[in-house]
């Protein structure tokens, strides 16, 4: 699955994230979400799931992925503030598709913040379109979520 990209000028590798890394993705987690972040535990039980994207040595984003039968979902991505806007989420988001692809998924959906603009247009260019929106979904700050679908099979 490891898959190549330049982001920025840096090449940089998507691949299955490894117990190893789950330190470094805790860490990254804690920085991206400080009011609520996910605890170490739920990387260990999704780690079959998880994409890590390493420059170098160094951990630098990361995607969790779930499925039910053919039914795929987004459930969390993160890039360590250092490393934005230089591809390395759009290099997630594809690798997500190339996952529920291999899986066979009818489709994968994910929830984001309704006021989260570069993210919503960050998967609206990678073919996801609004299906949805939760009211008060999010906490800290409380906030909609847009709910979200790419679907990969007819």
């Amino acid at each position: 699955m490891p898959a190549r990209t330049r982001c920025g000028g840096e090449s940089v590798t998507i691949r299955n994230a490894r117990p190893a890394d789950i330190p470094a993705i805790t860490a990254l987690e804690a920085a991206c979400f400080p009011a609520d972040p996910w605890p170490e535990r739920f990387f260990v039980q999704a780690l079959d799931g998880v994409l890590a994207a390493v420059e170098g040595q160094t951990l630098i984003g990361y995607a969790v992925l779930s499925s039910v039968l053919d039914e795929g979902s987004l459930d969390n991505i993160a890039v360590s503030p250092e490393y934005r806007r230089r591809g390395t989420a759009d290099a997630l988001v594809a690798a997500a598709e190339d996952w529920g692809r291999a899986r066979e998924l009818a489709f994968i959906t994910l929830e984001v913040r309704a006021g989260n603009e570069p993210a919503i247009a960050l998967y609206k260019k990678h073919g996801f379109a609004s299906v949805g929106r939760r009211t008060n979904y999010y906490e800290k700050p409380r906030e909609d979520a847009i709910l979200m679908t790419l679907v990969l099979q007819t």
